[in-house]
């Protein structure tokens, strides 16, 4: 029988966050020093939804449409909520959502509370890994 893996098993347990309001030069700045694509935006309240803020959303923003990034806020273009998958499911079915969405990373949340991020690059490691 084969061993269901689960999207612990494979997400990235580091996350690094960001406030809504930081700046987006700090955003910037944040995922050059940690080689990060995007950032998941905190919660601004415990009932609230996480966010995410992409290196995508930032360059239509600030080079497509001239946005200024002194100007900007994490809050001008994150999306809210982040696509969202549980800790507990079947990694297929993370990569179903993600296919079907075409969306590059989930945020892993257990009863809203963040538990980490999983990526189409954890996905295709993980597919990787299954070949000798």
């Amino acid at each position: 029988m084969e061993k269901k893996v689960l999207v612990q098993d494979i997400m990235k347990k580091d996350v690094t966050t960001i406030k809504p309001y930081a700046t987006l030069k700090d955003a910037m700045k944040l995922m050059k020093q940690k080689g990060l694509k995007a950032l998941i935006v905190d919660k601004s309240s415990p009932s609230d939804a996480y966010g995410i803020i992409t290196s995508t959303q930032i360059l239509k923003k600030v080079l497509a449409e001239d946005g200024d990034i002194d100007l900007l806020n994490v809050y001008d273009i994150y999306k809210k909520p982040a696509f969202f998958v549980s800790s507990k499911i079947d990694v297929k079915y993370a990569a179903k959502i993600m296919m079907e969405h075409n969306i590059k990373r989930v945020a892993v949340t257990d009863n809203n509370e963040l538990q980490g991020v999983l990526s189409a690059t954890d996905l295709t490691e993980y597919l990787m890994s299954m070949v000798e």
